[in-house]
């Protein structure tokens, strides 16, 4: 998108006369400084990559080697620029893509005749372009971008790559179709969306099927009367006032879980749903406190988020196992727990204890995670709780085959060592539910008497 002539900030006339023009004149450095940050930050990521594979094929190794030296190079400039090493070897590959396949978007840019969001768009929409068309697309896509901004450009560029792609779209839709997912992205005040990615026809027809019966569920609540007539006071039951997007979205929740819709879980029904129908793997951490009523705080599902009390005492009275944990007040670590077994309740409690993989800055839920030993089995290292760490896939690897190193300090606090011999101390994840002392009550807790807590909590 162009300006019109006479215009700018650094001409005469009106722009002189403006009492804004000194402010102007410092956003307009603001916004150089910006764009050349921007810049050098792009160059920077793709020559970090570049770097990354150079030496991962200097004695021509491919493969895993490759994609090990990256994951490394990423988790150092990660620590430097206190991001998470997936966003940054993420921002790693973006570079690259944009400097090494659309150098004439990546000038564009540089020149300023178009922005960064317009960048983005364009890798974005041109990832379903094949090579040999892309620089086609690129030429076209920055004329595209300079007559608009990035937010109103991208359904231009679709139609633009349509045009472009050689392959019929029937055909792409199929490869497309078979990358069909179901996410969720855990949101706050214990809620999450989940994302469902599925072919455009089939999400209209289930956005129209969950419609149909929301409205049905209303109807139900309407009920015939003596005289045959309508009449929901007689039915002796309150009408259904959620709203349509609430009624979809309970819809969704008791087909999935339960198989069938139910009326209003707010009323109560003969058959469980929602809730009732869950039979998921889920670690709720609560306590005894919460579970038996005296309180309303929070329960934590660990890996997820925090879960209102009404709903864990929901879900506490259709378990049939519990584990008790009690936590150290001062440290906030799991000590013990009560049904002990060399194995099960090592991982039990190291799953209390990580909650999450212990590589800085990663937040991967320790029940997707495997049990690592800091220093070698193999090597003479004890299968013991403080040789022990919940590592992802991703880092568990990083581990084995880059120059990452990893020691434990104690309280399963872990120190790691970067190849350029950065430090960063990883401490043991704070449980959001658990004991803490009641200076207000004394007696109410004995913790560092020796004496066992008056009410652990269970896990």
């Amino acid at each position: 998108m162009t300006a019109n002539g006479g215009s700018g900030l650094g001409g005469d006339g009106a722009a002189d006369a403006s009492p804004h023009a000194e402010a102007f004149s410092v956003f307009a450095e603001a916004l150089d400084l910006v764009h050349a940050g921007d810049v050098a930050r792009v160059r920077a990521l793709a020559e970090l990559g570049r770097s990354a594979m150079r030496e991962a094929r200097r004695d021509g190794v491919r493969g895993m080697a490759s994609d090990m030296e990256l994951r490394s190079v990423a988790a150092e400039a990660a620590g430097m620029a206190r991001l998470t090493d997936r966003r940054l070897q993420g921002e790693i590959d973006h570079a690259m893509t944009v400097i090494d396949d659309y150098p004439a978007v990546f000038e564009a840019w540089v020149q300023r005749r178009i922005e960064r969001g317009h960048v983005d768009v364009v890798v974005r929409v041109g990832a379903g372009v094949p090579d040999e068309v892309r620089e086609s697309f690129a030429e076209a896509a920055v004329g595209v971008c300079e007559r608009d901004v990035p937010s109103r450009v991208r359904g231009t560029l679709e139609a633009l790559a349509a045009k472009l792609h050689p392959q019929a779209f029937t055909e792409r839709h199929k490869t497309a179709a078979a990358e069909r997912c179901v996410r969720v992205f855990h949101g706050t005040d214990g809620m999450s969306n989940l994302v469902a990615n599925l072919p455009t026809v089939i999400a209209a027809g289930m956005l129209d099927r969950l419609t149909q019966m929301g409205q049905s569920v209303k109807d139900a609540r309407v009920t015939t009367g003596p005289e045959g007539g309508s009449d929901a006071a007689g039915s002796g039951e309150p009408a259904d006032t959620r709203t349509m997007d609430q009624l979809r979205a309970d819809i969704l929740g008791d087909l999935v879980l339960g198989g069938a819709p139910v009326v209003d879980p707010t009323y109560g029904t003969d058959r469980a749903g929602g809730l009732g129908a869950i039979r998921a793997r889920v670690q709720v951490a609560v306590t005894a406190e919460t579970l038996i009523g005296r309180d309303e705080n929070p329960a934590e599902a660990v890996g997820a988020g925090l879960v209102d009390a009404d709903t864990v005492r929901q879900l506490a009275g259709q378990v049939s196992e519990w584990d008790r944990l009690f936590i150290d007040p001062v440290t906030r670590t799991p000590v013990e727990i009560d049904t002990y077994r060399p194995t099960a309740s090592m991982k039990k409690l190291l799953m209390a204890r990580d909650q999450h993989c212990r590589f800085p800055g990663c937040r991967r839920a320790a029940i997707r995670c495997e049990l690592d030993h800091t220093i070698d089995h193999a090597l003479g290292g004890h299968t013991h709780i403080f040789n022990l760490a919940h590592l992802c896939q991703r880092h568990h690897s990083m581990k084995q085959f880059t120059k990452w190193e990893v020691r434990q300090l104690g309280n399963g606090v872990l120190e790691w060592t970067s190849p350029l011999g950065r430090i960063y101390r990883e401490d043991v994840p704070i449980p959001a539910v658990c004991f803490t002392i009641d200076t207000a009550d004394p007696l109410r807790s004995r913790a560092g008497t020796g004496e066992p807590p008056g009410e652990p909590p269970p896990f």
